[in-house]
């Protein structure tokens, strides 16, 4: 058995209550020790921001798993306004920003979709069409800590290559007190309102209240918030960059096809309400019951004009184009003839999540400890997305034309426009199609404009309203049995249950002007009542641009719509439902033993995990241009083992090195194993003997699959101080790449002629299982407080880290590729002041470029190269009670910035530098807030 003795720093840090056992055996042993220590020692009492590093750090000193930590400065006070911000400083972690917002979290290289997120140890389901959690859609203010596990046990229940994220709620009996908090912030952002319709100013407000009864058996903790958060963007954005050829057919050099910049102002409301009940009857008896309730809805409002150039209808002349002597790209030209859209956008985001769970634990006997879980989430998602045209004319060569030049300045900021007309002159730009976009047989037909000039010329705007459910039932039991020897303390045997569905219905609208007709088919002026003014778009030099109420308009009737469904495919392969039942056998041995006079702890464990998955779809093709389409309903089945092993070394009281060792695995994401699928049926076989051509999702994708090992050096010098040096390796396989695959299409009725045809087999065209590669790196981490130097310096401090990441991974054909998400680097550093009630933190992260995943058309991702940045925060507090104002005690009051450097969100098309696809900038943020505790 351990007999290893604390020492005054783990004396210390028992008596000041930050450090946190689970073992009652353990702590009793402490609570001894501590008292013989008593008066040998000084107490360490810290609060606040300090309070949250010592506990952060010593959650990741005594797990068995190696693991990164985030705790509250209290209930309601995450340090930073956001879980992904915190989430994000966290060594070997990262965050991609989505709208200027820290959203998808990065472990050690691998994107959101090759790690787990729990709440309460529970999975969750996603708002995505994929498995990724976004974390803005959970509020801060109800969290008590996150963990960040990067080697598992064989009783965590998320699956992940990378890791698990676990989100925490409080835990009233464990508080011991009564808490009433009240948080309020005002928002605002560096921006004016880009859009007349805009605020650039917002708040956040919470109230949490904690309590315990009949003798601190019932506990009970509530946390209600609002927020309404401003987020603003100037956006340059290319459509693409066509190559230039010579007589020869050679490549020489490549041109910007067409632009779409824009500024855009959204709002971010969220309401959540968290709830947490707990009975503590007895000694052996303790219930929990938790509740999550998140009303979420995202507005944009976005104004721009698309402008061709050699994708439009204007000429260029050779003589004003400057060629870029390296490259051969045309950084500057002028065209001439143009003719743009001028576009009005607004889109609305809205997701509703319920999440329930309950936890039973009974301590049998002396011996054994049995636990029952059970949990249900579900999020419903809608976005309603619309898009409206305008222009001097319908279709492409009426209405006045424009001289439009542009320029690229060298950096990657994209390219600056010259102009002729004004396009802020509500009686030069109308509603309704300037360029022909809506080609659509149906369309055409609708309007009796087949065969006339206005042929293809009836799309005036267009609304996407693509939606997603998705619910998870999960079910756990486990027995734990404690055991009396020199190896193995206890070992938990474990079942648990999975039921996952999510859908997605995509569809999308053409809209046109409700006045149009082959007899009247103009434009139509904006009524005066939907005017708004204009919209500036001077930072890339277009001046102003009409704005006008889009919604109004359409809410009024003044839009017509047709389903793109009819005639379009796409909608079809993009909807869905993907099933999983998921059930899991696991045991896990808690180590405890000495090995050359050390103590040597950890588990070692392994977990059967059968899996049963199915989609829904449909097998469609187009008949005199229409979408025909068949139900398909495709089942898969596999198992793995997932053995893991987790050892930690105490060198001394303040050393330990770490040893981990798994196998583990990401699932595919879900849209990409829908059964939806665009499909041909020939007469004839193709090469692999199969009569069907298939194109679509794969349902049976199985998961990725990685072994990973773990090597850590931790060396605890202070109460408040630690440094860690780790390596850690994976080697991959199974991966998904594209490729070709066997489809089954058994009663599936060729769309063609509505009849099941003689043979079954297909040969798809989609992802599939397949390469292999390694992954490794390294991680170094430092908290240094400076009083170790001298006590004159107490309050100061850095926190730091800097992860380097390296790969070597083929896809099934042995072609190099790049995981997504993978940075060669990351880093952040934090410098911190906290004394006397005084907070001052300044915190920097920086990562190097890499692949990310943004929204496309439709909402579909898509992946491009994304250029590193470097994000610089900042936060100054004053805590009125620790400064020494009794009347006040409670009550503390701060300002942070954000992004304070202006760093833009960068996106490229190709190699090419000076061929950016995105430029976001989003300026600044500002949050002024206060925090009351009763």
């Amino acid at each position: 058995m351990l007999n290893f003795k604390p020492s005054k720093l783990t004396m210390a840090l028992l008596s000041g209550g930050l450090l946190s056992m689970s073992s009652i055996a353990l702590a009793a042993e402490e609570a001894t020790a501590e008292q013989q220590a008593e008066e040998e020692v000084e107490v360490i009492e810290v609060t606040g921001f300090r309070r949250s590093l010592v506990e952060s750090m010593n959650t990741k000193r005594y797990s068995s798993s190696v693991v990164e930590a985030i705790t509250a400065e209290d209930i309601g006070k995450l340090p930073d306004s956001s879980i992904a911000e915190s989430i994000a400083r966290l060594p070997g972690l990262t965050a991609q920003r989505l709208d200027g917002r820290a959203s998808k979290v990065s472990i050690r290289g691998f994107g959101e979709n090759e790690s787990a997120t729990t709440f309460n140890g529970r999975e969750q389901v996603s708002i995505d069409d994929n498995r990724g959690v976004q974390f803005d859609l959970y509020p801060s203010e109800i969290m008590s800590g996150v963990t960040v596990y990067k080697t598992p046990d064989a009783t965590i229940e998320g699956e992940g290559i990378a890791g698990v994220v676990d989100l925490q709620t409080v835990r009233p009996l464990s508080k011991g007190e009564r808490v009433i908090a009240i948080n309020g912030t005002y928002e605002e952002t560096s921006f004016e309102e880009l859009n007349p319709d805009a605020d650039n100013n917002g708040f956040r407000g919470s109230f949490a209240y904690m309590d315990q009864f009949a003798d601190d058996t019932v506990g009970v903790a509530i946390a209600i918030s609002t927020m309404s958060s401003p987020n603003q963007e100037k956006r340059w954005n290319a459509w693409g960059y066509p190559e230039l050829t010579d007589e020869n057919g050679n490549v020489v050099g490549s041109i910007l096809g067409g632009a779409k910049p824009f500024v855009r102002s959204s709002t971010l409301e969220r309401d959540s309400v968290m709830g947490v009940l707990e009975f503590a009857p007895t000694d052996d008896l303790h219930l929990t019951f938790d509740a999550l309730y998140v009303d979420f809805t995202d507005e944009k409002i976005l104004r721009g004009i698309e402008v061709p150039f050699a994708w439009g209808q204007g000429s260029i002349s050779a003589d004003t184009a400057v060629v870029d002597p390296e490259t051969g790209f045309v950084t500057s030209a002028i065209t001439e003839g143009q003719r743009v859209v001028v576009r009005n956008d607004y889109e609305e985001r809205e997701a509703e999540l319920n999440s329930y769970g309950f936890n039973a634990e009974y301590n049998l006997n002396d011996n054994w400890d049995l636990e029952f879980d059970a949990s249900y989430s579900k999020v419903e998602r809608e976005i309603w997305s619309l898009e409206s045209y305008s222009g001097t004319g319908r279709g492409d060569s009426r209405g006045a034309a424009d001289t439009i030049g542009y320029e690229f300045d060298g950096g990657n900021t994209g390219a600056t426009f010259s102009h002729g007309l004004d396009y802020s002159d509500y009686d030069l730009m109308q509603l309704g199609g300037p360029l022909s976009w809506g080609w659509s047989s149906a369309l055409n037909d609708k309007y009796g404009i087949t065969g006339t000039e206005y042929e293809n010329q009836a799309q005036d705007g267009f609304l996407n309203t693509p939606t997603v459910d998705d619910e998870l039932t999960s079910l756990k039991f486990a027995a734990t049995q404690a055991l009396d020897n020199d190896y193995v303390s206890a070992i938990t045997y474990g079942v648990s249950y999975k039921d996952r569905e999510k859908t997605k219905d995509s569809d999308g609208f053409f809209m046109t002007v409700s006045s149009f007709s082959l007899e009247n088919p103009g434009m139509m002026s904006v009524p005066e009542q939907y005017r708004l003014g204009s919209a500036n778009l001077g930072f890339i030099g277009m001046g102003d641009m009409i704005a006008y109420n889009v919604r109004g308009l359409m809410n009024d009737g003044y839009y017509d719509l047709l389903s793109e469904k009819l005639t379009n495919t796409s909608h079809e392969t993009k909807s869905f439902t993907v099933k999983e039942e998921i059930t899991a056998f696991f045991v896990k041995a808690d180590l405890d033993m000495e090995v050359g006079g050390l103590p040597l702890t950890g588990n070692v464990g392994v977990r059967y995990v059968q899996t049963d998955q199915s989609s829904q779809g449909n097998a469609f093709g187009t008949e005199n241009g229409l979408v025909i389409t068949s139900p398909t309903d495709i089942s898969h089945d596999y198992s793995h083992v997932l053995p893991s092993l987790n050892l930690s070394l105490a060198l001394d009281d303040t050393q330990t090195i770490r040893f981990g060792a798994a196998k583990t695995i990401s699932r595919a994401r879900l849209d990409e194993m829908n059964a939806s699928v665009s499909a041909t049926y020939n007469q004839q076989p193709d090469s692999n003997g199969n009569y069907w051509s298939v194109s679509g999702g794969n349902p049976e994708l199985e998961p990725k699959e990685a072994i990973g090992i773990d090597l850590t050096y931790d060396n605890y010098f202070s109460a408040e101080g630690y440094f860690s040096v780790a390596l850690f390796h994976k080697d991959l396989s199974e991966w998904i790449f594209d490729g070709n695959y066997e489809v089954d299409m058994s009663g599936v009725a060729d769309p063609a002629t509505g009849e099941i045809p003689p043979n079954s087999t297909g040969t798809g065209n989609g992802k599939v299982n397949g390469g292999e590669g390694t992954l490794w790196g390294y991680e170094l981490s430092v908290a240094l407080p400076f009083n170790v130097f001298s006590e004159s310096l107490d309050g100061f401090g850095v926190i730091a880290s800097y992860t380097g990441v390296e790969s070597d991974i083929e896809d099934q054909n042995g072609n190099e590729f790049e995981l997504p998400g993978l940075s060669d680097s990351i880093s952040s550093v934090t410098a911190y002041y906290e004394n006397h009630g005084f907070q001052v933190r300044a915190s920097m992260r920086h990562r190097e470029d890499f692949k990310g995943d943004v929204y496309g058309i439709g909402f579909d991702s898509v992946q491009v190269d994304i250029e590193g940045e470097t994000i610089v925060d900042a936060q100054i507090g004053y805590d009125f009670g620790e400064g020494g104002f009794e009347s006040l005690k409670g009550l503390s009051v701060f300002i942070q910035g954000y992004n304070l450097t202006e760093e833009p969100f960068t996106s490229l098309s190709g190699d090419n530098s000076l061929q950016v696809r995105d430029h976001q900038d989003y300026g600044r943020s500002y949050l002024l807030g206060f925090s009351y505790k009763l």
